[in-house]
């Protein structure tokens, strides 16, 4: 019988974090699923959600779910994470850092704080993208490095950075974003060493709780599931030549055209890459 590969899923109680661990139990993984959210606390009680209801559906949809509360902003708690992977599992597979809070402004009834030139914001906007983005990610990533088997994984979800440059972009956003994407070339270039692979994965418009809570300001004609985006996760991490995506940043979408999976009704939705030029790059 084959060992169930292991995944760790950083922000996991809702969302896209969600899907992504959803999707990894159909693929028969053990899936550790991490965030603030619990049967006693829920984080943001507006979108509901816990680490428990997301490791029972791991389990119901084929995997064996394992619920751990942790804040990503505490590297204590974190490192306790991975000890515990270490001890209980003997390493680990797949590392996803999707833990985000860069929208605690509208999970808690505060959108103004993200309207208007980037001067007039408050700089606790930064901060909640940062500190419990960027940071939380670069943690994630470093203090999982030791439990990490060869021909492991890491999966940042990120987003395009910039991408209209025309003055609507959110600025904190913008630079959180490829503030990620850089992590990634970077770290992808040192892991390759330990045959680890390491890509920047942009979904497309997710409909989260958040977004459809919101789904008056958007068109969902095109959007995604959360467990569109774990496909795209699962295919790349069964895929036995995903070295040849490291450091790079890969579109859920274009990745459903690449490895032919869909989205759970059966659609395929289009990318929605910009088009813009990167002054960074």
């Amino acid at each position: 019988m084959t060992e169930q590969r292991v995944a760790v899923v950083t922000g996991a109680s809702r969302g896209v974090g969600k899907g992504i661990a959803l999707a990894l139990g159909a693929a028969g993984y053990v899936v550790y699923v991490t965030g603030r959210s619990t049967g006693d606390r829920v984080t943001f009680p507006v979108l509901g959600g816990t680490v428990e209801e997301s490791a029972r559906a791991v389990t119901a949809a084929g995997g064996t779910g394992v619920a751990v509360a942790c804040d990503h902003t505490d590297d204590r708690q974190t490192a306790a994470l991975f000890e515990r992977v270490r001890d209980e599992r003997g390493g680990l597979d797949l590392l996803v850092n999707n833990v985000w809070g860069g929208y605690a402004s509208y999970h808690e009834d505060r959108p103004a704080d993200m309207q208007g030139p980037f001067w007039e914001q408050p700089l606790r906007v930064w901060d909640d993208m940062f500190t419990s983005g960027v940071r939380a990610h670069y943690a994630a990533t470093v203090l999982a490095v030791p439990v990490l088997r060869a021909g492991a994984l890491v999966v940042t979800v990120s987003f395009f950075p910039g991408s209209y440059l025309n003055g609507t972009d959110q600025v904190a956003y913008s630079v959180a974003k490829a503030a990620d994407d850089r992590m990634v070339a970077v770290t992808a270039a040192q892991l390759t060493a330990r045959d680890v692979t390491a890509v920047a994965l942009y979904p497309g418009l997710v409909r989260t709780e958040s977004v459809l809570r919101a789904a008056e300001f958007f068109d969902l004609s095109n959007s995604e599931s959360p467990e569109f985006v774990g496909r795209a996760v699962a295919a790349l991490a069964a895929d036995p030549d995903v070295r040849r995506h490291t450091g790079r940043c890969v579109v859920a979408a274009e990745l459903a055209e690449v490895y032919g999976f869909t989205d759970v009704d059966g659609s395929r939705p289009s990318s929605i890459r910009p088009h813009f030029t990167d002054p960074v790059s």
